[in-house]
């Protein structure tokens, strides 16, 4: 079953990189890729539009996303936690019929990873997550019927709650990519694996 509208993915890439050090999403990867815009062209094949939501000042990322054709969706509240950033993500995308949430400090999930969870959504996925040899991993996927609760959410938890409160709506999509775990929050994060 096709759910009328495009699945929109939500690129999370306002976040403050305390931790790194520095700018991580503009840490460039081994072939030179800034490690956000690397996540960003990952996810893009995966779905009919992208939506990049950046913090307040992130001009240097919005500016390379913005050059590759990405949406922006400037996230005033960014600094309050994750929950802004996604709220304003989905807000953006309102028409979709699902959401595809990503994090832009994942540059390593395989685009088939993307896609599986698109196929899950269109197929008629109520909230979808993809495992990896029994771990949940990103994205995550909802279809429209959590709009209204992703478009509300606030502080730095993310979806989680929803995910937690509703455990029969998930799907599971398996799959051997160990990029869905695979975050990048300190520069040892990249070490022998770019």
């Amino acid at each position: 079953m096709t759910p009328p509208g495009p699945i929109v993915g939500v690129l999370l890439a306002a976040g403050s990189s305390a931790r790194f050090g520095s700018d991580k999403l503009l840490h460039p990867l081994a072939d030179a890729t800034p490690l956000g815009l690397a996540a960003a062209r990952r996810l893009r094949p995966a779905c009919d539009r992208v939506v990049a939501v950046v913090r307040p000042g992130g001009d240097r990322l919005a500016d390379r996303l913005a050059a590759e054709g990405f949406e922006l969706v400037v996230s005033p509240d960014a600094r309050l936690g994750m929950g802004h950033s996604l709220a304003a993500g989905v807000r953006a995308a309102a028409d979709a019929a699902g959401w595809i949430i990503a994090l832009a400090d994942m540059p390593y999930i395989a685009p088939a990873s993307y896609g599986r969870v698109a196929a899950a959504l269109r197929a008629g996925g109520s909230i979808v997550i993809p495992e990896c040899q029994g771990r949940r991993g990103h994205p995550v996927g909802f279809a429209r019927r959590w709009g209204a609760q992703l478009a509300a959410l606030t502080g730095d938890e993310g979806a989680r709650r929803i995910v937690t409160a509703f455990p029969e709506a998930i799907v599971r999509c398996e799959t051997d990519d160990p990029g869905i775990m695979r975050d990048v929050d300190q520069v040892a994060d990249l070490a022998d694996r770019t």
